[in-house]
């Protein structure tokens, strides 16, 4: 097709049959284009024909298409007829359906139909988006099997299956139904899968997701149905221009006749290149992306059935397909930005030299934040030296003493945690078993190796164990899982002696609560006493137990205790870490090291906490109101919020915070300030709570560095979720962000108002910049008693909070000041915008475990809480 220019191809056009614009006007000659709709006017519209960069150097999009120029209007002896495509969803019984033809599904969301691509004639049939600028393939029919010239057409035959015809009528590609179907009907639905199916009746004969090309589109099943024996996996296209199945595939492998542990690979050929680690009964042990995000749920089926993977969208305007690329060798989640009209990747695997599979060896954990990467597990040594010493780590690792199997009672078992779990080629599976009769069955058995829960939720339920070597480890930056590997007793002897003596020292003073009067407390930690859950789990409301004691702990190993009582019959709130929960031990002793020795009237008092066995429990002064969320956030508790009461609970956060940063013993960083994090007591008083994630500063230090991103989506600071600073010019930009969700009655995070930009900022910026401030006010408050220049204020003070330098914010002395003056304010800057949809904007080339600018950040090490 020429587009003006002479020569001038667009390398991803569906090239529909040239039109004549001189057709004769017999009967038969019209006939012969029936492929159009001549009652209807033609509503193509021209496309955006740029290639998109997928985050690899010279990756473009393989399965954007453009429709080709096709003449408007077809001249006939009796008048100009503007022709269309075919506005129906569905192909009845013995009516052809030819090249140009189209099927749109109902919402008018996907097209089935013929295209072509690149430079090539070949015909395919396949189904793409409709709605959007950029077509974009998700399926193809005749994937290697093209049809040569214009000629090919699709019918349903006398078996009721659809059959795809060459232009000598010989049979191309077909569905594969083998029952008899009296009515057959072909129908393209808005999830983008082609069914077939009788008319009277709903149910599927066949489908195309049964049969997916290399993008999963949500709803879609990924993966094994047992009892028909079919297998659902993604296999890349060979190249830009042919669809046909390259050497990349995706899919879910497990042996039902083993009972092995089920997971997802990537496979070059016969070579694994990635694996995702098995799912334990939260999430995929290796994939971190798939803990909480803002734009899909997922769901993981184990049974005796079926296995398979599916997700769908929170949001029916967002558009995201999984798919898995040939040139790149990725797997990516792709997310369609309006704005810009193209795809951009949200996430990639692998996303690192540690997700590439075995590239450590045997017996190694990999670890991207150390130098080297690969390091032997405890109790192994490097089968090799000399190649080690070269960086080659292929060979593995061997254990340092051998096991005594055969000698009752001579080996055990080590812990290491945060793991994306073995190879599980050679696993076997029990989901009916507790965590002791696993530890025994492995124990007795001489080729077992390691063991852990296949189901981490509540306490943790099933067995899962390995025999033989252990294969692709690695250290999970967030998530992961326990793992117990067998160990000989030596090595078991010197692992207690390190426990005795190591680690750094540290005192601790503060209650402990036994786990038996807390479960008492709290009925067992019933539904009726639990008041909410959190990022790191649920907490309780309770009476105080009244064996208290007082623990002074030494890295809470040894214990010293004194008696300590509270007084009768107080309130306390009690934060129950889940088993599952990212917050472990080290993020449980910095907030107790961090909050115990605070005393501020805006800040959470906590009373005193329980380790025990796997309980990690921490005790809090109740707060009556929950948490500030509660009611901003909702119709009718934002009527009890009048506006007095609003900016006493702002200034007061101000305050806390100004308690954290310069006037406590220690400059601390909050890190997760949000809504949720501000609990309210009998006279609406905020505190600030939860310091899990807090960071202390020392003397003059202003700005600190991580390559771990943990925070809430909509609060972070632009410049510590692209390159992991944070300092308390950070802080400032999340009370900002409070700051306007407290005014407004409205969250930050998935705010959506027509052009005014992605977010809550957007909006309030764009409505200060047009002079209509106000109309950001809670409807609430607006309606009621108000202080309008006090509104303005705030308001503008959480303009200058939320800039996108974090020089130009104010620091929270200053914060408080304005807010209780009537001073001139400076003019704020833009904001700094970082949502959901800029993550999936950032360009994904860099593997480097830390962010080293905006354009190169690792969103596997972001964390939503």
């Amino acid at each position: 097709m020429d587009y003006g220019v002479s020569g001038a191809k667009d390398p991803h056009t569906i090239q529909y049959p040239a039109v004549s614009s001189k057709l004769k006007t017999s009967k038969s000659s019209i006939t012969s284009y029936s492929i159009f709709n001549l009652q209807c006017s033609l509503q193509l519209t021209p496309l955006n024909r740029s290639n998109h960069d997928y985050g690899v150097s010279g990756a473009k999009d393989p399965h954007t298409i453009q429709y080709s120029a096709v003449s408007s209007k077809l001249k006939t002896s009796k008048s100009s007829i503007t022709t269309v495509f075919s506005a129906v969803d569905t192909i009845e019984p013995f009516k052809s359906f030819g090249d140009g033809t189209t099927l749109i599904s109902n919402g008018g969301i996907f097209e089935f139909g013929f295209f072509s691509r690149g430079n090539s004639k070949n015909r395919y049939v396949g189904i793409w988006y409709k709605k959007i600028g950029s077509q974009t393939v998700v399926w193809v029919a005749n994937r290697c099997n093209p049809i040569a010239d214009n000629f090919g057409s699709l019918t349903i035959n006398s078996t009721g299956n659809l059959v795809l015809l060459s232009q000598n009528k010989s049979v191309v590609w077909s569905t594969s139904s083998s029952k008899q179907i009296k009515k057959p009907i072909v129908q393209l639905l808005d999830s983008g899968n082609l069914v077939l199916r009788d008319q009277e009746d709903e149910n599927y004969l066949w489908q195309s997701f049964d049969y997916p090309s290399d993008a999963l589109l949500p709803n879609m099943k990924f993966g094994w149905d047992l009892r028909r024996g079919l297998n659902r996996r993604l296999s890349a296209w060979k190249n830009w221009d042919d669809p046909c199945p390259g050497d990349l595939t995706y899919g879910v492998e497990f042996d039902p006749q083993l009972h092995t542990y089920p997971e997802f690979v990537i496979r070059k050929g016969t070579t694994k290149f990635y694996r995702t680690g098995p799912w334990n009964g939260i999430h995929l042990s290796g994939l971190v992306e798939q803990r909480s995000n803002p734009f899909y749920n997922f769901q993981f089926v184990y049974n005796d059935d079926e296995v398979f993977y599916t997700y769908n969208l929170k949001n029916d305007s967002v558009i995201s397909i999984l798919f898995i690329n040939q040139t790149t060798s990725l797997r990516q989640r792709l997310i369609w930005i309006e704005a810009d009209q193209a795809w951009s990747p949200y996430s990639k695997a692998p996303r690192d030299d540690c997700n590439k599979y075995g590239v450590c060896g045997a017996n190694e954990n990999c670890n991207i934040n150390e130098y080297p990467i690969c390091q032997c597990i405890r109790g192994f040594k490097p089968k090799s030296q000399d190649t080690w010493n070269l960086m080659d780590w292929s060979k593995g690792c061997t254990r340092i003493n051998p096991l005594s199997c055969k000698e009752k009672n001579k080996d055990g078992f080590i812990k290491i945690s945060r793991l994306k779990l073995p190879d599980t080629t050679h696993t076997w599976v029990n989901k009916s078993m507790n965590i002791e009769e696993c530890r025994a069955i492995c124990l007795s058995d001489c080729s077992c190796t390691a063991y852990t829960n296949s189901d981490i939720r509540g306490k943790g339920s099933g067995c899962a164990i390995w025999y033989g070597d252990l294969i692709d480890l690695r250290q999970s930056p967030i998530g992961g899982q326990d793992l117990f590997i067998r160990m000989p007793r030596s090595e078991l002897d010197r692992n207690e002696a390190l426990s005795e003596n190591g680690g750094e020292e540290e005192d601790l003073e503060l209650p402990l609560f036994s786990l038996s009067s807390i479960t008492a407390a709290t009925a067992n930690f019933s539904l009726y006493n639990k008041l909410g859950e959190g990022g790191f789990g649920p907490v309780y409301r309770s009476t105080a137990p009244q064996d208290v004691k007082m623990l002074r702990t030494k890295n809470l190993h040894k214990m010293w205790h004194m008696m300590f009582k509270l007084e009768d019959g107080q309130e306390i709130a009690v934060k129950r870490l889940s088993i599952s929960s990212e917050q472990g031990v080290e993020e449980l002793k910095n907030e107790v090291k961090l909050i115990a020795k605070l005393q501020h009237r805006n800040l959470v008092k906590l009373l005193g906490c329980c380790i025990q066995a796997e309980e990690k429990l921490l005790v809090y002064e109740y707060m009556a109101n929950k948490s500030l969320d509660f009611f901003i956030f909702d119709q009718k508790q934002g009527e009890l919020l009048e506006w007095s009461k609003r900016f006493q609970i702002i200034c007061g956060i101000a305050r806390g915070l100004q308690y954290l940063h310069q006037d406590s013993r220690l400059r601390i960083i909050h890190r997760d300030l949000k809504a949720s994090n501000i609990l309210l007591d009998n006279e609406m008083s905020p505190k600030i709570s939860d310091f899990g994630l807090a960071r202390t500063f020392k003397g003059d230090q202003t700005e600190e560095q991580t390559g771990r991103v943990i925070g809430t989506y909509g609060y972070m600071a632009p410049e510590y979720a692209s390159d992991g600073f944070f300092s308390i010019k950070s802080d400032v930009f999340s009370f900002g962000v409070l700051l306007l969700e407290i005014v407004s009655g409205k969250k930050n995070r998935g705010f959506q108002h027509g052009s005014h930009g992605p977010s809550l900022i957007g909006h309030a910026w764009t409505l200060q910049k047009d002079g209509s401030t106000l109309g950001l006010l809670d409807k609430h408050v607006r309606e009621s008693h108000h202080d309008e220049k006090q509104v303005l204020r705030c308001i503008h003070v959480g303009h200058l909070c939320v800039q996108q330098s974090p020089v130009d914010r104010p620091n929270i002395s200053s914060v408080i000041v304005m807010l209780g003056s009537e001073s001139e304010l400076p003019q704020p800057k833009p904001p700094g915008y970082f949502t959901e949809m800029d993550l999936a904007k950032k360009d994904h080339s860099s593997m480097e475990p830390e962010s080293s600018s905006t354009n190169k950040m690792s969103l596997s090490l972001l964390e939503a809480r």
